[in-house]
């Protein structure tokens, strides 16, 4: 079952650079100088060189060698501001604002991932999802047939012998409402997600009905929305609308829906909207003694994830190493 090992096996076979754009924030120095210490993940830290190297100092870390780019002096200023204009010709941007807006970190890393600077990025320790996810769909777009970014967690429940249980959910953090087809593409970009975390994905369309046992408009978007996603990838295993009991507990499934393939041991899990997600993935973490990892942004050219503004340096590095792993 799934142990950050793998995936860093992943990164050594094919190392990758990533943007960390809060290049001054402890929590960030901190991570950046466990992995310069690896050959897997090189950090690329935005802000100025003085202050980066200043904070670095006063909280003890060991960033020599790290790569630290100022957007007030970086050498590819104009490509990066005639790019950024060609991206955002319809909103008729100016070169003046262009170069306005990509004084903001969050903008200007994200450039360095549009231009190939940069495999990754990973910010949001000072700032919200709103500010990661905002250049990223107007810069990095979304993926040829996707429609939306939407979000996973990765939930992980330590075993004493190594055989870890590993779930994913979606979507927890980005999504407020999704429709029928919002929601089979979470559903498929979750259940590939999944599978990078050595997950075989069965995929359960949860709801507060098993098989028509309720009803209402919420059970009708579920079971429809599960049909689609079947129909779009009839190779995986995807069951709804189901119960959360019924999905996960063999002797409910035997009662509830016993003809089901999913029921009973699904370990991917769709819900019907951002309040169902969010809750459901703090129960499992709080309660459930899960670790979490997420937001996992979904359906974006390039990998780029968010941090909670509460993260610690240890979440900052499983971030950075689950985001390059995406690329």
């Amino acid at each position: 079952m799934f142990g950050f090992g793998q995936l860093i096996n992943i990164l050594k076979a094919n190392p990758k650079k990533i943007v960390f754009t809060e290049g001054s924030d402890p929590r960030i120095l901190e991570a950046a100088s466990r992995l310069l210490a690896s050959n897997f993940l090189s950090p690329i830290l935005v802000g100025k060189e003085d202050e980066i190297f200043a904070a670095a100092e006063e909280s003890g870390f060991n960033i020599r060698g790290a790569q630290i780019v100022d957007p007030d002096h970086y050498e590819r200023v104009d490509e990066m501001i005639d790019l950024f204009c060609e991206l955002r010709k319809s909103k008729g941007v100016t070169k003046e604002e262009a170069k306005k807006v990509l004084s903001q970190a969050n903008y200007f890393g994200t450039m360095l991932v549009k231009m190939g600077e940069a495999d990754a990025l990973l910010g949001g320790a000072t700032y919200s999802t709103a500010d990661t996810v905002r250049p990223a769909l107007q810069l990095i777009k979304t993926k040829p047939g996707n429609s939306i970014v939407s979000s996973c967690f990765i939930l992980v429940r330590p075993s004493a012998t190594g055989d870890n249980e590993v779930l994913a959910m979606g979507d927890c953090a980005i999504n407020i409402k999704p429709t029928e087809d919002e929601l089979v593409e979470i559903a498929l970009e979750t259940a590939e997600c999944a599978k990078i975390f050595d997950i075989d994905p069965k995929v359960a369309f949860l709801s507060y009905s098993t098989f028509g046992s309720g009803k209402g408009e919420d059970v009708d978007k579920m079971r429809n929305a599960a049909k689609k996603a079947h129909e779009k990838c009839p190779e995986l295993p995807i069951e709804g609308e189901l119960q959360f009991d019924a999905a996960v507990s063999p002797r409910v499934a035997r009662t509830k829906c016993p003809e089901s393939a999913v029921a009973g041991h699904a370990n991917t899990f769709i819900f019907p909207d951002i309040n169902a997600g969010n809750i459901g993935y703090k129960i499992a973490q709080r309660m459930g003694n899960f670790e979490a990892y997420g937001p996992i942004l979904l359906g974006l050219n390039a990998p780029i994830n968010d941090l909670s503004r509460g993260c610690n340096a240890a979440e900052v590095y499983s971030m950075a190493i689950i985001t390059a792993a995406l690329a």
